[in-house]
């Protein structure tokens, strides 16, 4: 399996991008290799000599990087050498099967949509993010890259992240809710309701009605489905409210017993690490052709390496063919379990 990963993109690149695909190595296969995208004259410093690793990495040229601020479009014409603008290529040509960023994540939806192209029976790829919870990992799918859904490109959300919640995680015939502003079926705007009835009408989906945001965090679904701009201001507001709470926990603490404090340390890093976004390495763009992880702006190495890994097993479990199959009416095997992966009517009309 071959993953590029644009060595420029995120906050802490190119140090922290180059650290995490050479952590990476010892932990892949024999016929794997990572490529390094960016310009050779930064990247290569920083890494010791390229013979020592067999030919398991290796660095394309891109000279160009696109800022977090710029227009993701726009940027990526002015740019056609830009990291995130060839990695999407080497996809495209067959010359990579997953591509990561932490880069602008517009541009990197852009470019990987333009390029990559959709699967077979996808009308809008989705962010799917993992949110940790005590409950156990919930996938929410979408949480940016399509603001403007109709209610196909919603079932297909569900259909895509139930695949993933299933396969990548291990969740067996995961349950799916649909993000309202009430559990009654009554509630929720026009796009909602069709979409609920839509998913509804497939017998096989695991659908566990409307949900509401706080049923996120107490175990009602594994996967939840909303448009992209509901599930980022789910996303951001959540990283938001874990951040305070952390830090409003240690001030109390602090306030208190500065002793109590320490004693408290190492269990305040393991509930951390819990629900650390860093654990599962970043978002998967589901429904394009490949592939394709936008990891977060404040990666770190271990942020890159937990990405290399999830797109190895996404690549691994043939998600993608599983999407291809569900939204086609085609069972995967005989050895199909029930639930999610059962046959299911084609779905595919942009309406």
């Amino acid at each position: 399996m071959r993953i590029a990963i644009d060595a420029m993109g995120g906050d802490n690149a190119p140090d922290e991008i180059v650290a995490g695909a050479l952590e990476t190595i010892e932990l892949l296969d024999e016929n794997d290799e990572l490529i390094l995208v960016g310009p050779k004259d930064v990247i290569e410093p920083r890494m010791p000599s390229l013979k020592s690793y067999r030919g398991a990495i290796s660095v394309v040229h891109a000279p160009d990087v696109i800022a977090m601020d710029e227009t993701p479009i726009e940027s990526l014409r002015r740019k056609p050498k830009s990291s995130i603008g060839v990695i999407a290529r080497l996809a495209k040509r067959g010359q990579a099967d997953a591509v990561i960023s932490a880069g602008n994540t517009g541009a990197c939806v852009a470019a990987f949509q333009m390029r990559m192209r959709n699967l077979p029976g996808v009308n809008r790829p989705g962010i799917a993010v993992v949110f940790p919870t005590f409950e156990g990992p919930v996938t929410i799918c979408d949480v940016g890259a399509n603001i403007a859904c109709k209610p196909i490109h919603l079932y297909q959300y569900a259909v895509m992240a139930g695949l993933y919640s299933q396969y990548q995680l291990g969740i067996e015939n995961p349950r799916i809710g649909l993000m309202s502003i009430g559990q009654e079926d009554a509630k929720g705007n026009e796009v909602v309701k069709k979409t609920r009835e839509l998913m509804k009408s497939d017998p096989n989906m695991n659908l566990v009605g409307n949900i509401e945001g706080r049923d996120i965090f107490q175990g009602v679904c594994d996967v939840a489905i909303c448009e992209g701009f509901v599930g980022n201001v789910i996303l951001k507001l959540t990283e938001g409210l874990v951040d305070g709470l952390f830090k409003a926990i240690k001030h109390e603490l602090m306030e208190e017993k500065p002793r109590l404090a320490m004693k408290f340390k190492p269990v305040m890093k393991r509930i951390y690490k819990k629900y650390d976004y860093n654990e599962y390495g970043g978002a998967l763009l589901l429904g394009v052709n490949g592939a394709a992880l936008i990891c977060h702006g404040s990666s770190k190495a271990k942020t890159i390496k937990n990405a290399v890994l999830a797109a190895k097993k996404y690549y691994t479990e043939k998600i993608n063919d599983k999407i291809i199959e569900y939204l086609s009416g085609t069972p995967v095997s005989s050895e199909t379990p029930n639930g999610i992966l059962a046959q299911t009517p084609v779905r595919t009309t942009d309406g």
